[in-house]
């Protein structure tokens, strides 16, 4: 496999138009046959776009936070599953960058420029909780490890090159293990049937007895015994992806009610788009997208300065910052995919539009973690000076 190279933030983001103009048009067909994306994976992964964040010295264009966040934002406005499949990807580039050794960064940062893709291995289904992570990282008498456990939401991974598995060692620590899609023992099953998000492919991983060779594997538990960024990037990019959501669902209402709807007749009005009602309603939903917008900015400012000055302050300020764009981001999608339905009225219910999508894909995505311990945590940060706890989920 090859790729285009891309050189900075400005001909990133210029990608990311491109790719998200072209993505557009068969959204809704996609979802509607749930034709899985390899096409357009292949496509993104071809531009360049994946590799954006390798270091610069190691060839990448190593672009900041306000950057990756607005490439996804922009995929999102297009195809909020194609948004969401390289979403890991990035957190598994960031675990690389942090806890690769130097031997490890160059393997993997070449493959990265190469066009390879990182999908997940993560979640668990049937545990306490999201953090009960019982997958297994077995030692070797030689030093290398065996995998075993079953994952579930594994978005990305039926497209991978690589699958980061996130498992335990015998001393509970947690690790990641970065498998070939081909490793024997390891099966992905496309068993995901979410209202939302069809085309992620987010299904089953399972790990028979995975051979694991030493170098594949990183301490992720590392990254959480300083100040760190890692759930705050991976947040920024959940949020990025709902305020895409967002938009797309505006514009495409926008488009409906200037070509297909009817004024209401008391309206007196000639055209839909000149209802004053509905003037006033798309105002109001503008709005809220211009202030999950603005959240996003901050917040990717706040990680990018985090990143250039990382402290236990910084780091707090950042996925505070983050939190409350996450919290408006999940507002805005889910209220203004909502609301598509109603400025453009009864015909626009209509199964065969698909318009529904916008309003599932938000459902779907902002389910990933809940928006009110967003808010616990922002209020114990403003009231009591409490920093956030160090997870990956914040």
């Amino acid at each position: 496999m090859s790729a285009h190279v891309i050189a900075d933030d400005a001909e990133a983001l210029a990608v990311a138009a491109s790719l998200a103009a072209e993505f557009r048009p068969g959204a809704s067909a996609r979802d509607a046959g749930r034709r899985l994306p390899r096409a357009e994976l292949d496509r993104m992964s071809a531009s360049g776009l994946l590799a954006v964040t390798v270091p610069a010295d190691h060839g990448g264009a190593d672009v900041g936070a306000r950057t990756l966040a607005e490439i996804f934002r922009l995929l999102a406005t297009a195809d909020a599953s194609l948004a969401q499949i390289p979403q890991s990807h990035f957190a598994y580039v960031n675990v690389m960058r942090r806890q690769g050794t130097p031997e490890q960064r160059e393997f993997f940062f070449a493959e990265l420029l190469a066009g390879r893709r990182f999908g997940n291995a993560q979640s668990e289904a049937g545990t306490r909780h999201v953090q009960d992570i019982r997958t297994r990282l077995e030692p070797r008498p030689d030093g290398s490890y065996v995998l075993t456990g079953v994952k579930h939401y594994s978005t990305g991974a039926l497209f991978a090159d690589w699958i980061p598995v996130l498992a335990r060692t015998g001393d509970d620590r947690l690790h990641v293990a970065y498998v070939p899609s081909g490793a024997p023992g390891l099966t992905v099953v496309d068993d995901w049937d979410g209202l939302g998000q069809r085309t992620t492919a987010s299904g089953t991983v399972r790990l028979d007895g995975v051979p694991v060779p030493a170098d594949r594997v990183l301490p992720h538990h590392l990254t959480f015994e300083g100040p760190q960024l890692h759930g705050a990037l991976a947040q920024l990019l959940h949020a990025a992806i709902d305020t895409g959501i967002a938009a797309g669902a505006l514009a495409e209402a926008a488009e409906f009610v200037r070509t297909k709807s009817r004024p209401w007749f008391e309206s007196g009005v000639e055209t839909a788009a000149e209802d004053p009602l509905l003037i006033q309603r798309f105002g109001e939903l503008a709005l809220c997208i211009k202030a999950a917008e603005a959240l996003l900015r901050e917040a990717a400012r706040s990680v990018d300065a985090a990143r250039a000055d990382l402290s236990d302050d910084t780091a707090a300020e950042a996925s505070v910052a983050v939190a409350a764009a996450k919290v408006q981001a999940a507002r805005a999608a889910v209220e203004v995919s909502s609301a598509l339905f109603e400025v453009s009225g009864t015909r626009s219910a209509a199964d065969s539009l698909n318009l529904h999508r916008h309003w599932r894909d938000a459902r779907t995505h902002t389910l990933h973690d809940p928006a009110r311990w967003k808010i616990q945590h922002i209020g114990r940060f403003v009231l009591n000076g409490t920093r956030p706890p160090r997870h990956g989920l914040l």
